[in-house]
């Protein structure tokens, strides 16, 4: 975990929700993502945040098992974030390279991998979070 960068409080730790597996969702998530950012004065964060949690779910709703998926927001520090959605799926999302612009499938990971500072799996005993962590002020 990123140590915060002063003493400040840097606002509630996370906030998150559970949603139905369906692409309706992603309004939800957006919503979520769009309230924790503006309450923690992270406003420049926003758009790519949005688009990559739509992206998360999008993956979610593909490969999870069951019926709802958890969005998390969490405030790693003073200037960033970490979005993440929890699945029941523990499979490993893989970074496809190479596409050949006839199937779209696949470049969701990519968009996430080029606006995020960095992003991974957090594998737990009955399923997964992928994550993507973004800083204000640092381009990826």
């Amino acid at each position: 975990m990123i140590e915060p960068a002063s003493s400040r409080s840097t606002g509630c730790p996370a906030y998150s929700q559970t949603l139905p597996r369906e692409p309706r969702s992603a309004v939800v998530a957006r919503r979520l993502v769009r309230a924790a950012l503006t309450l923690w004065g992270l406003e420049s964060l926003i758009d790519d945040a949005t688009l990559i949690v739509t992206e998360l779910i999008g993956h979610a709703i593909e490969h999870g098992r069951l019926a709802s998926i958890r969005v998390v927001v969490s405030r790693l520090s003073e200037k960033a974030v970490r979005v993440g959605v929890v699945d029941r799926s523990k499979a490993v999302p893989t970074l496809r390279e190479g596409s050949d612009g006839h199937h779209p499938r696949g470049v969701g990971l990519a968009l996430v991998d080029a606006l995020a500072d960095r992003w991974g799996t957090e594998p737990y005993r009955w399923g997964k979070q992928v994550w993507a962590e973004l800083r204000e002020g640092e381009t990826s």
